[in-house]
């Protein structure tokens, strides 16, 4: 039994996150911006050229994108703040150079990585994918990265490594929520070791043609498409290889709302909304909601 204490902590959470249920599902068009959030501007790019990457032709999109302004001013990033405007603002105090990323665990050569000599050996790619919120809000983004599963590749797993666990940053100098002890900071999620092998899966650094913008998860992190974005950690520092399903953030928080697995499913709904349709956040425009976000056909088979 859950108690009192946490449980109005927690209630407390999520009504300050935005989970409204139908206050946040009636939304027709963007919020205003917090007048000091910018879009994203181009950086210098240190990483050898790496920006812009070739655009991968396999992965198109049945939709306009996202307009660029609108996917780096509205962000879920609640290490910072509860307002979705307010990460353009607050994760600028981030520092992303130099910046380390440790894979250990059920491995045959576990390492820790520097990021810039990591990239300049994986297969740089642009590819434009739709993202999916569990709030019921989308956006069609060009992400450019490498495959999850080259990354795999070079530490070797073992044949008992049956899932992974994403670690992101601690650092509550850099994160206002970070300070407080009511949530189980740092963040934390998992997938499978089939889903993270699938060919979908990236570990992503940039968007937009350019590296990524603090408030969208830089230096590194994970998009899983055909699952809900709090599936795709922000700004991991570390993967483990593990046998048994871990826990997760939400899941731990909230267990009858949010479980491992998170797929996308337009006939599932949330406990207090509807998932049927989504709400695309520049334009507001109401579409229906795709089974696995519209990726079906490479991924079915990892839950049949």
């Amino acid at each position: 039994m859950t108690p009192e204490r946490v449980y109005w902590n927690r209630r407390e959470f999520l009504q300050r996150a935005g989970f409204t249920g139908l206050g946040l599902l009636g939304a027709s068009r963007l919020p205003a911006q917090d007048k000091d959030a910018k879009p994203a501007s181009k950086k210098d790019d240190t990483t050898g050229g790496l920006y812009p990457a070739r655009r991968n032709e396999k992965f198109t999109l049945d939709r306009p994108l996202t307009d660029e302004s609108a996917a780096t001013s509205y962000n879920n990033f609640y290490e910072f703040s509860f307002e979705k405007s307010a990460p353009a603002r607050l994760a600028q105090q981030m520092v992303v150079k130099p910046w380390t990323l440790e894979v250990t665990g059920l491995c045959a050569k576990p390492k820790t990585y520097d990021l810039e000599d990591l990239l300049k050996r994986m297969p740089f790619e642009e590819r434009l994918y739709r993202f999916r919120c569990v709030e019921a809000w989308s956006m069609a983004v060009p992400w450019t990265g490498f495959p999850l599963s080259k990354l795999l590749d070079e530490v070797e797993p073992l044949s008992t490594a049956r899932h992974l666990r994403f670690v992101t940053f601690l650092k509550p100098e850099w994160a206002p929520n970070q300070r407080s002890d009511e949530y189980p900071w740092p963040y934390f999620e998992g997938l499978t070791m089939a889903e993270a092998r699938n060919e979908l899966s990236m570990l992503v650094t940039g968007v937009y043609g350019k590296p990524l913008p603090n408030q969208n998860g830089a230096p590194i992190r994970l998009i899983v498409p055909w699952k809900y974005g709090f599936k795709s950690a922000k700004s991991i520092v570390k993967i483990e290889l593990v046998e048994k399903q871990p826990p997760t953030f939400w899941n731990t928080l909230i267990p009858g709302e949010y479980d491992f697995t998170a797929n996308v499913n337009p006939s599932v709904p949330h406990p207090r909304w509807s998932q049927a349709t989504e709400r695309t956040i520049d334009t507001g425009e109401r579409r229906p909601t795709l089974l696995y976000n519209g990726y079906a056909e490479q991924v079915a088979k990892l839950y049949g």
